[in-house]
């Protein structure tokens, strides 16, 4: 299964915390099992991995999960070594976006003030970013902790 919160975090970070780079002739087979031109990919239980270029696949992974279809593909696999404060920080960024990025959020509001019935409300500079729903994303929220993970 797909790590999205991860894939971003890494995509935005510019890092994806690649220890080895398996490129080739890659074959995902319904057991799980990773190859790369015939040869088994080594990924340890517990650790992730970027699958690119696979039509079903692409994006971050936590081995044994893969859940993926069986495919084969010309693209790469990365054995990743994802530090633990990094993984703290996905989680919390996955926490924030289901509590601040539904529906029934006021900073996904496309109004910066409202006013009815006698109540009104402005929206603070917390609220003010680049997303199109005119509220804080995760990013600006979690820019200072992403920081030090950044490449450029």
């Amino acid at each position: 299964m797909v790590d999205n919160t991860l894939t971003e975090l890494c995509q935005e970070l510019h890092n994806w915390f690649d220890r080895v780079r398996y490129i080739g002739q890659i074959t995902l087979d319904a057991n799980g099992g990773i190859f790369c031109d015939g040869k088994s990919v080594t990924v340890l239980e517990g650790q992730y991995f970027r699958i690119t270029d696979s039509v079903f696949a692409d994006g971050v992974h936590l081995y044994p999960d893969v859940g993926t279809t069986p495919e084969s593909f010309n693209g790469a696999v990365w054995v990743m070594a994802v530090p633990p404060a990094v993984k703290t920080l996905a989680m919390d960024i996955s926490a924030w976006r289901e509590k601040y990025e539904n529906v029934n959020a006021p900073s996904m509001s496309p109004y910066m003030s409202e006013s009815f019935g006698g109540y009104s409300y402005q929206k603070g500079s917390a609220f003010t970013s680049n997303n199109n729903s005119g509220g804080a994303s995760w990013k600006t929220t979690f820019a200072a902790r992403m920081n030090p993970w950044r490449k450029i």
